[in-house]
C-alpha cells in the first residue's frame, strides 16, 4: 500500500483529500490535525487507512516528530506523496491590517510548508537509501496565487510566495525524480464560509472602507457557498497524486466561461475598474 501525507485534514479540502485517497485511492493516509478529536474522528472513519499526525504547520519540532514517526512506519520505503495543503486566510484592508495578522498569514501558508517540505523531503526520495519509485509534492494554492481580490491581500500574498516556492522547488528537486504540482481551485464549498460571515468587520468603524468591506462580505460569502464540492478538489488532488504525467499546476475554478474570459483574458487595468465597479471602490472627489 502506498502512503501519503497530508496537512491540514480536520475539515476543507484535507479532509476530503483524505477520504477520496484512503477511500479511492487505496492510499494509506498520514494525516496532520491539531487536535486529538479530530485524530479520533478520522481514525474511526477510515480505519487502517488512516494515521493520524498530531501537529502545526508551524511548529518545527513538531514536524520532526511526526516525519520520525512516518519514517518508522515506512520501515525503509519511500513516501508517494506529501499534500501540503494546511493553510488560513486573513482578510481586511491592507492599510489597516494589524501586522502580526499578515506575520501569521505568511507563517501558516509559506513557513509552514517550507517546514514540512525539508521534514518530509527525505522520504520521498532525496535520501536514496530508502526503497521504492520518488514521491510527488501537491502544493495547495488558490486562484488568490494568480489574481489577488482587494482586502485579501494577505492570503494572496501568501499563495503568490507559494506557486513561486512551488516553481523553483519542482526544478530543485528533478535531480531526485521529485515532482511538485500546484492545484489552485477557486472558492471550494466548506464550513469555512460559515465562519466568514462571522468575521467581525466593526473593527474597521473608523476606515473608509467599512461600507465597501459590508459588500464585500456578502459577495465573497455568496459565492463561497456556491463554490466546487470539497470531494471534487480530493479526485483532482488523487489525480496530481497518480497520474504518469501530471501538469505542473491545475486550476479547479467553477464560474460561466464569459466570466472566466475575463478573469483570464482582460487587462490588469481593465480588471481594475471592473472590481472597483463592483465593489465601490471608484475614486472618490
Amino acid at each position: 500500500m502506498k502512503s501519503v501525507v497530508v496537512t491540514g485534514v480536520s475539515t476543507g479540502i484535507g479532509n476530503a483529500a483524505a477520504r477520496v485517497l484512503a477511500k479511492k485511492g487505496g492510499f494509506r493516509v498520514f494525516g496532520s490535525v491539531r487536535k486529538e478529536a479530530d485524530a479520533a474522528a478520522l481514525t474511526r472513519d477510515l480505519g487502517e487507512s488512516f494515521v493520524p499526525l498530531v501537529f502545526d504547520v508551524t511548529d518545527e519540532a513538531g514536524i520532526s516528530r511526526a516525519a520520525a514517526q512516518v519514517r518508522e512506519e515506512l520501515k525503509g520505503e519511500k513516501l508517494a506523496g506529501l499534500v501540503n495543503n494546511a493553510g488560513i486566510a486573513v482578510s481586511g484592508p491592507l492599510i489597516d491590517l494589524d501586522a502580526d495578522e499578515f506575520r501569521k498569514q505568511m507563517e501558516v501558508n509559506v513557513t509552514g510548508p517550507f517546514l514540512v517540505t525539508q521534514a518530509f523531503a527525505p522520504l520521498l526520495g532525496t535520501d536514496r537509501a530508502l526503497k521504492g519509485e520518488p514521491g510527488r509534492i501537491v502544493n495547495i494554492s488558490s486562484v488568490a496565487g494568480i489574481r489577488a481580490m482587494p482586502f485579501l491581500g494577505p492570503y494572496a500574498a501568501s499563495k503568490f510566495a507559494l506557486e513561486g516556492f512551488s516553481e523553483a522547488l519542482r526544478r530543485e528537486l528533478m535531480m531526485f525524480g521529485i515532482d511538485v504540482v500546484v492545484i489552485g481551485p477557486g472558492p471550494v464549498k466548506t464550513a469555512i464560509w460559515d465562519k466568514a460571515e462571522e468575521i467581525d468587520i466593526s473593527r474597521y468603524a473608523n476606515s473608509p472602507y467599512l461600507p465597501i468591506l459590508e459588500n464585500f462580505q456578502k459577495v465573497f460569502v455568496g459565492q463561497g457557498r456556491e463554490g466546487l464540492p470539497a470531494e471534487k478538489l480530493g479526485e483532482l488532488i488523487m489525480k496530481a497524486l497518480t497520474t504518469p504525467n501530471p501538469r505542473v499546476r491545475y486550476s479547479a475554478v467553477k464560474g460561466r466561461l464569459a466570466e472566466k474570459l475575463v478573469m483570464n483574458f482582460a487587462s490588469r487595468r481593465a480588471l481594475d475598474r471592473i472590481i472597483a465597479g463592483m465593489l465601490g471602490l471608484k475614486r472618490q472627489n
